[in-house]
């Protein structure tokens, strides 16, 4: 659906995008994630022909961007970080004025719009007087009112409260279920809620593209065990758990009643049953043990370590 090659952006002496290179398959909701600066609002802005690239191929459908950007626009939809819509106009005026734009003549799609996106309640007040949330639901509207086949969102839920986050991420998964959407956002829960598929940019380079599980998977090489235990002091367990075979390191967590350590291991070691008969041996009574799974946190701080420029 859309193939990128070697795509690069400089702005003078400074690369935004650095020759990153991706396919995106039909149906697929992809995250495209990074801080700020990453390179991800110019990546997109290259996909939807609002840019042109300094170097590298686009490929959307069967068009190429810099040969057909028209064709290329026509099929996507397009929601920048701030949406660009009338604040003095009613609703209603304004996705109909778009739809015109659009070549769109039914006055149906209107209607299946403000459904879709929850906007029926809202279509006879003026775009200024909505909440932010709702204004980023226009937006949507006005994105997919020529029914693009691909939907492209920067930022969807930037500046929203959590209530409207957890809308905006159901209306995304339901708009998935029959468009291929590319999501841009530096949000990791956002990614994990919403997205099949995550591609990671740093400093204008991909970093890691991957599923969200497999991702977390297949990065780093070190488990993290979390025990909390009675009856002992930390310099104590500490002793007698670095003994065990397969234990890196033991590092002290808070806890006000009970001792509390961090055990880290090899992530092909399994010494949970060892730490327990090291407990139970010694008398102590084992009140927690939890082997931490790995977030996508973790892999996003190992993968963008440092600072980024846009």
């Amino acid at each position: 659906m859309i193939s990128v090659s070697d795509l690069s952006k400089n702005y003078g002496d400074v690369q935004a995008v650095n020759n990153i290179s991706f396919s995106i398959r039909k149906g697929e909701i992809t995250g495209l994630l990074g801080p700020n600066g990453a390179g991800k609002s110019t990546t997109l802005r290259m996909l939807t022909c609002y840019l042109k690239p300094t170097s590298g191929k686009v490929c959307v459908g069967d068009y190429l961007s810099d040969e057909n950007p028209n064709e290329v626009r026509s099929i996507i939809g397009y929601l920048p970080e701030s949406a660009p819509i009338y604040g003095d106009m009613i609703v209603y005026d304004y996705l109909n004025y778009v739809a015109k734009i659009r070549g769109v003549r039914d006055k149906k799609r209107i209607k299946e719009m403000a459904s879709l996106c929850g906007l029926t309640e809202m279509m006879h007040k003026n775009v200024s007087d909505l909440s932010k949330g709702f204004k980023q639901r226009v937006g949507l509207a006005h994105a997919m009112i020529a029914d693009p086949e691909i939907l492209i969102l920067d930022e969807p839920t930037s500046g929203l409260d959590p209530n409207q986050i957890i809308e905006i991420r159901k209306l995304i998964r339901e708009i998935g279920k029959e468009k291929t959407v590319i999501l841009s956002t530096h949000i990791l829960s956002e990614v994990e809620a919403t997205c099949d598929r995550v591609i990671i940019i740093d400093k204008g380079k991909i970093v890691a593209d991957n599923s969200t599980s497999e991702l977390k998977a297949s990065q780093g090489n070190e488990s993290r065990i979390s025990v909390k235990v009675a009856n002992t002091d930390f310099d104590t367990l500490k002793e007698e758990l670095r003994n065990i075979s397969g234990v890196i390191d033991v590092i002290k967590t808070e806890d006000d009643n009970l001792t509390g350590a961090t055990i880290i291991t090899a992530a092909d070691n399994e010494v949970r049953p060892d730490i327990f008969r090291r407990i139970s041996d010694k008398g102590w009574i084992l009140y927690e043990m939890l082997k931490e799974s790995r977030s996508l946190e973790n892999v996003f701080r190992e993968l963008t370590r440092g600072e980024s420029n846009e």
